[in-house]
């Protein structure tokens, strides 16, 4: 079984790939997206979106990061990707699967799952660019409005060389609601040979486990999840027995302001947190009562402090 960690927007940067790849149970991870319009891109982007470039495109923690590219030009998102494995990069990961209004409305994302024709020209372009050594992967959904088209959308991602595919199991319409149709991804199966992720609603081991029947896949990719429960890909694996405490949650917490205040995104500390009590909330009530103790905090000093009285650190429990 391998286990995936997604690319999150604005969620998964490189300080939350190091948290969770160092709690631990990921084979891989993906970055957020590089926006490709019509340019090749200078090499600070890539630094970055995914610093772990400059050490061996991996985590401290030893996890290998992908860079993911997002573009509707086969072109230009050849040039990109080519530029994206001279840094480094153990391969190239292809976004057609970001729902967001503005994503899609520059013509990025899920709304080219309603063209298998560009499809089909962009991993095929991406493909020639990148080693044959290396894998170019891609990311999808089920569809945009609809299913209609997930099986040829899928063919078109193989017939142009796609190396995997991972698939979150809605639609762009259906966006995050439940439920997520994993008997889907099994339809897909059937009618491709190229290896496949599955992704989508997995919050727990059980969850993981129908999700595996289901959709007929043993490799499985964690978004949501992850940030809702920090050891979720260990539980999974039976490495841990049972969900991470809150005492031990509190401490990634403290741990994660460390990163912030001492590395170069102190100023997203106090955001970062609040965001990601949002996803805690869904497993711990206790981030509830943290969310409401620092939501007009705006200092990341401050946040410390709070998170000190309200949780219990590990060596403590």
């Amino acid at each position: 079984m391998k286990i995936v960690l997604a690319p999150m927007e604005g969620v998964v940067d490189h300080l939350m790939r190091d948290m969770l790849t160092r709690v631990g149970g990921y084979d891989l991870c993906v970055t957020e997206f590089v926006r490709v319009v019509e340019a090749k891109l200078p090499k600070k982007v890539y630094y970055r979106l995914c610093p772990e470039l400059k050490q061996g495109a991996k985590t401290p923690s030893g996890v290998p990061v992908r860079v993911q590219l997002l573009g509707q030009h086969p072109q230009w998102l050849a040039e990109n990707a080519q530029q994206a494995v001279e840094l480094g990069s153990p391969g190239v990961d292809l976004n057609f699967g970001c729902p967001a209004k503005t994503v899609n409305k520059s013509k990025g994302g899920a709304v080219l799952l309603q063209t298998p024709d560009i499809l089909y020209a962009i991993v095929k372009a991406v493909r020639e660019a990148v080693p044959s050594e290396l894998p170019v992967t891609a990311k999808m959904r089920l569809g945009f409005e609809d299913k209609s088209l997930a099986l040829e959308n899928a063919a078109a991602l193989e017939a142009a060389g796609v190396s995997e595919i991972a698939i979150h199991a809605r639609t762009k319409v259906e966006g995050y609601k439940p439920p997520a149709y994993w008997d889907w991804i099994a339809k897909v199966r059937e009618h491709v040979d190229t290896p496949i992720i599955a992704n989508g609603e997995i919050w727990s081991a059980s969850d993981a486990q129908r999700c595996q029947q289901q959709s007929s896949c043993t490799n499985i990719m964690l978004g949501r999840g992850a940030l809702a429960l920090p050891n979720l890909a260990k539980w999974i694996r039976g490495v841990d027995s049972q969900p991470m405490k809150w005492s031990e949650v509190a401490q990634l917490l403290i741990d994660y302001s460390g990163y912030e205040i001492y590395g170069d995104k102190g100023r997203y500390y106090p955001n970062r947190i609040k965001q990601w009590c949002g996803y805690l909330k869904r497993q711990y009530p206790e981030a509830e009562t943290l969310f409401n103790s620092i939501r007009q905090l705006r200092e990341a000093s401050q946040i410390v402090e709070v998170l000190a009285r309200h949780c219990t650190p590990i060596h403590a429990a």
